[in-house]
């Protein structure tokens, strides 16, 4: 029987504080974490609040090789080692928990039915788009859709239908990766995409780094967006056509009108 376990476990939007008790508990029971350069040090930092930081081994590595951490990270939890794969916000949502599983159906021989034997664990963390909503108000208070607009495993085409057909059923809209230095012009071709199906008064809620020192709301209408107001550190959250502001919030209503569905094509 294999005696290793292995966590994957979401580290929330950047606060120590949004940890859940959950995922600091697996963090204090580690031999082993392994991650994503930043987020290890994010939960380096909780560990040495517990006073346990010499005790865990640390694998900290770049980005873009998810597989090759996950791979580690069962090879680890296969020797018996209690080892912790984290990632930021939840790590289903766009992050490590989709990573492991992959290598798990990709290994092979005796190395698969090890891995499939293992204790594996997901722990769920706060979502940047959730911890963006909370900080504006309710802007995802009705249905909404979640897409990550990386084109790096996916293509564009593909994203630019699922944006349409959201925006078009009138759903509130939550994008992650919206803008990097390799590829900027994603986000002005979803600009151009949602004023194609959207009115110019729809909103937008534009949240940097939320709950770390950088944090930076700002909200405005479609037709006064712009690109550079977003970058890989920020989610885009698009209200439905029934989102509103009350003060310096802004709510989607539990309720839904017939009066104000997206309608057009896309440019």
């Amino acid at each position: 029987m294999v005696s290793g376990r292995l966590c994957i476990a979401g580290l929330g939007p950047g606060a120590l504080q949004q940890v859940t008790p959950e995922v600091a508990q697996a963090l204090q029971d580690a031999t082993d974490v392994v991650g994503y350069l930043p987020y290890v040090a994010r939960a380096r930092a909780l560990a040495r609040q517990g006073g346990r930081e010499q005790a865990v081994a640390w694998h900290a590595s770049d980005n873009r090789v998810e597989l090759e951490r996950a791979r580690q990270a069962l090879a680890l939890a296969a020797q018996g080692r209690r080892v912790v794969v984290v990632s930021s916000g939840d790590p289903g949502v766009f992050a490590m928990a989709s990573a492991v599983f992959e290598a798990i159906e990709s290994a092979h021989g005796s190395e698969a039915a090890l891995w499939q034997a293992l204790d594996v664990q997901v722990l769920p963390g706060i979502t940047a788009m959730l911890a963006a909503a909370a900080r504006a108000g309710a802007p995802l208070g009705h249905d909404f859709c979640c897409i990550n607009l990386s084109d790096n495993l996916k293509p564009w085409p593909v994203i630019a239908r699922r944006v349409q057909l959201a925006a078009e059923a009138d759903f509130a809209m939550a994008f992650y990766n919206p803008r990097s230095q390799s590829r900027p012009e994603g986000f002005v071709r979803l600009l151009q995409l949602l004023r194609g199906c959207c009115e110019p008064g729809r909103l937008l809620v534009f949240a940097r780094a939320v709950s770390t020192p950088d944090e930076h709301l700002r909200v405005c209408t479609l037709a006064d967006a712009l690109p550079e107001m977003a970058d890989m550190r920020t989610v885009v959250l698009v209200g439905n056509s029934m989102t509103r502001t009350v003060g310096r919030w802004v709510y989607t209503p539990r309720h839904y009108g017939m009066d104000g569905a997206c309608a057009g094509s896309v440019p």
